[in-house]
């Protein structure tokens, strides 16, 4: 039987845990949306144009990437629907934002329990670029 203790302390426990993950969630939302406005952005794009070649990326697949990386899934999804990707492109985007999302967020995670955040953080983008990679070359 859940008693009102159990009802207060998982609301208390809830509320903590928005308030952590909003003090990661918000700026990183605005920081991508400055850095999208002011044209920082698409020059990081043209900037990663060699990296994005080698997985079988236009230099634009450098937002969707970098959108699902530190945002969310649903922001790489957005930006994958305003290119004009091919099926294969999307298949590789979508691995490599599958194995590495989230990153800011998940890492403040991470962290409450007691991992530390870089090393899986380094760790994810390391083995998300091999699977993009492997993508592109068996695909």
């Amino acid at each position: 039987m859940i008693t009102k203790r159990t009802w207060v302390n998982g609301l208390r426990n809830g509320i903590e845990t928005i308030w952590e993950l909003a003090k990661v969630v918000v700026p990183v939302t605005l920081v991508i949306t400055v850095l999208k406005e002011t044209g920082w952005l698409g020059m990081a794009a043209d900037w990663l144009e060699p990296l994005m070649s080698l997985l079988g990326l236009p230099g634009e697949a450098a937002l969707a990437l970098v959108m699902g990386y530190f945002v969310n899934v649903y922001s790489a999804i957005a930006a994958i629907l305003v290119l004009d990707l091919t099926i294969k492109q999307v298949t590789v985007i979508a691995v490599m934002v599958g194995i590495c999302h989230n990153l800011f967020l998940e890492s403040a995670v991470t962290s409450k329990t007691g991992v530390k955040p870089l090393p899986i953080a380094a760790l994810r983008i390391g083995v998300s670029l091999l699977a993009g990679l492997g993508v592109n070359w068996l695909y």
